[in-house]
């Protein structure tokens, strides 16, 4: 049976605007069954990097806020560090660059808490009947949440193709340890050319995997846990990781900790993608290229594989934008996706989710 995918497109006037649609497609979705009163609801979104312009207005994150208050939840915006050295790579620097973007309260009506600590060590690691992956790290405020909403910018993306629902529950609720078990087997590796010695990584090292020789870090991969607490602390960004992982073995484990992320919280989740500003790239960049198609609208659903499959194939049925990043496929039907990044098969995240039974590619759209 399909899944209901509820769309509403961007047109708006005297009698309804955006803020309004956006309160129909969650009532679409019954809500009010999935936050009950006093649940403390994650509401997972990306904060956006400092420069970037792309990700969801802060203002629209307050309409979701007052649903779920309206219904009794407790909200709470959540996001987790980033892997690489950057705006985001802790709390503190991640939550300054959040406000600065315009997720502070008096906007949005809610706190912000990292999902994954102070260091993005903060962790529950969750047992899964995966293909690849047996146990999952999820951020522990996820997994301590009563209810999920997950609201996405649907985009393109350089590694999965698109980054919709399933990328920011499989990638975005993970701890630092389990996004580098996503995208890398193999333990980080320093430049020694901007390694100073410092020792700092030394001591940020919980298990004594990293020596000094001749005055640079060396890495012991067979001590290494991949933890990757050396990478946020290294002053001078010269750990890196080792992006050595397939996109499609990415897209796979992505989809099996986004089960993760969902464990537990079965009927207490629901997914809104917007389709809107549909850049080239992650919003993880400190930029934002022009859009490859027009701004469609907002989707909604309790299933978050009928949804980044319903989003998916609205992006390829509208009219590509010449004057952007989309090298080919620009008419109606054709692949944006593969015409920007042509190597990358996007629907593996789709069907290593759907054999995950995390939800189904197949779904009825029901335009609000």
């Amino acid at each position: 049976m399909p899944s209901p995918v509820y769309f509403a497109d961007m047109r708006a006037g005297h009698k309804e605007n955006l803020f309004d649609k956006i309160s129909r497609l969650m009532s679409s979705c019954n809500i009010k069954d999935t936050v009950a009163a006093g649940d403390l609801t994650a509401v997972k979104l990306h904060f956006g990097e400092k420069g970037n312009h792309t990700f969801i207005r802060p203002i629209f994150i307050r309409r979701v806020v007052e649903e779920i208050k309206n219904v009794g939840g407790k909200p709470f915006l959540t996001d987790s560090s980033t892997l690489y050295p950057g705006e985001r790579k802790e709390a503190v620097s991640a939550l300054t660059c959040a406000i600065e973007n315009g997720f502070a309260y008096a906007v949005v009506g809610a706190p912000l808490i990292m999902c994954d600590g102070i260091k993005g060590q903060n962790s529950v690691d969750i047992k899964i009947a995966g293909e690849f992956l047996k146990s999952v790290s999820i951020g522990a405020e996820i997994v301590e949440a009563d209810a999920l909403i997950a609201v996405s910018h649907f985009k393109c993306h350089e590694l999965t193709g698109f980054g919709g629902a399933l990328k920011n529950l499989g990638m975005g609720c993970s701890s630092r340890a389990g996004k580098l078990q996503q995208h890398s087997t193999v333990a980080p590796v320093v430049a020694e050319k901007f390694c100073n010695g410092c020792g700092i990584c030394g001591k940020a090292c919980a298990h004594n995997a990293i020596a000094f020789i001749e005055g640079k870090a060396k890495i012991d991969s067979a001590a290494c846990v991949g933890c990757s607490r050396c990478i946020t602390a290294c002053p001078q960004k010269a750990i890196n990781v080792q992006w050595n992982e397939s996109s499609s073995l990415v897209m796979k484990k992505m989809a099996e900790y986004a089960s993760g992320a969902l464990s537990g919280k079965k009927d207490k989740c629901l997914f809104l993608n917007f389709i809107t500003q549909v850049s080239p790239a992650c919003d993880c960049y400190g930029h934002a290229d022009a859009p490859i198609v027009n701004d469609i609208g907002i989707c909604a659903s309790t299933d978050p594989v009928a949804l980044d499959q319903a989003c998916a194939d609205l992006v390829n049925g509208a009219v590509g934008n010449r004057n952007s990043a989309l090298v080919k496929g620009h008419e109606p039907g054709e692949d944006k996706f593969r015409g920007i990044y042509p190597e990358i098969d996007w629907e593996v995240q789709l069907a290593h989710a759907e054999k995950m039974g995390i939800g189904f590619r197949e779904y009825e759209l029901f335009k609000i």
